[in-house]
């Protein structure tokens, strides 16, 4: 059995339709459901049972799940913009840690999710390197709750015995539930089908013109290949990048979301918002060095291809949902 929390949200729901395009069904979904959409992630999936994630965790204090043999840990709080730090610590630290310290005990494979908001404003670049985490300084409370992590990991020297993903700008269907959190291409694609412009923030960075600011865009169809992988490799472990490895430009994702839906460019610059200020970044790009020396083998698509499979496969197709 295969347990993945946050199995309907957006990474989540996308390994489990990796999963099942591999013939799994021994999964168990581990979630909050809520009284959101989040639940039509699930409906075109094959799972075996659903647990809430609270009745999870009590599940495994008290005794150990037989015939378990990985956890893919996506459940965590996911936006950046949430500024209750108890739930954050709560949620995204000390659930992530006493997931990782069952399966260490038990021999379970563990792979979770950290992010690329761990590394801050950038200043102290992208690297994954061990030796570089404990340096990093986070712009919110939700990069410090995976920070966290990925430092207890190395300290207790069990990051070699797990997996931690930096993720970076993840885009791709099965997002929609998501809110304001969701990627630009799926808020392009509405704004673009309803007025025929997209809004970008004006640039507040003189480095950087308006709609230049850059970020490493990775196709969540590409992040489920190399969730995969490491599922399968379990020699390889450690905390490591998830992108690219390119960089490339707000308005370059645009042009991408206007050309898959056959219409012209028309982008409208608008102010930052003030909550946002001080706190954005204007650069990541993932050093992809170490995972592609552990011997990866995914080829990540370039961003034309990956937004163009997104519109037109998805975003402009009935059912939108993997």
């Amino acid at each position: 059995m295969i347990v993945v929390t946050g199995g309907a949200g957006f990474i989540g729901s996308a390994f489990v339709w990796k999963l099942n395009q591999m013939g799994i069904t021994d999964i168990l979904i581990v979630d909050d459901l809520g009284s959101g959409e989040k639940w039509k992630n699930l409906v075109n999936r094959s799972f075996s049972d659903f647990c809430h994630k609270d009745e999870f965790l009590k599940r495994i204090c008290c005794e150990p799940l037989r015939g378990l043999d990985a956890v893919v840990h996506m459940g965590a709080c996911s936006a950046t913009t949430e500024r209750d730090a108890n739930y954050l610590m709560e949620n995204n630290f000390h659930y992530t840690k006493t997931l990782a310290e069952y399966c260490l005990k038990h021999g379970v494979r563990f792979v979770n999710a950290s992010s690329a908001s761990t590394y801050g404003d950038g200043s102290l670049g992208f690297d994954d390197a061990p030796s570089q985490v404990s340096a990093l300084r986070p712009l919110n409370m939700y990069g410090y709750s995976k920070q966290l992590f990925d430092v207890w990991s190395l300290k207790t020297e069990n990051a070699d015995r797990l997996v931690s993903l930096k993720f970076f700008n993840v885009f791709g269907p099965n997002e929609y539930h998501k809110g304001d959190m969701r990627s630009v291409v799926c808020k392009a694609f509405q704004q673009i089908a309803q007025t025929g412009k997209m809004k970008l923030f004006r640039s507040e960075n003189e480095k950087y013109p308006d709609g230049g600011q850059m970020r490493d865009f990775v196709y969540v169809k590409d992040c489920v290949d190399v969730m995969w992988w490491l599922l399968e490799h379990r020699d390889v472990n450690g905390i490591f990048n998830l992108g690219t490895g390119r960089a490339e430009t707000w308005n370059d994702l645009v042009k991408a979301v206007f050309g898959a839906m056959n219409q012209p460019v028309n982008i409208d610059y608008i102010d930052m918002p003030l909550e946002l200020r001080g706190k954005y970044q204007y650069y990541t790009q993932a050093n992809m060095q170490r995972l592609k020396d552990a011997a990866c083998p995914v080829a990540f698509m370039p961003l034309e291809k990956s937004v163009e499979d997104y519109v037109r496969g998805y975003l402009m197709a009935p059912d939108h949902y993997l």
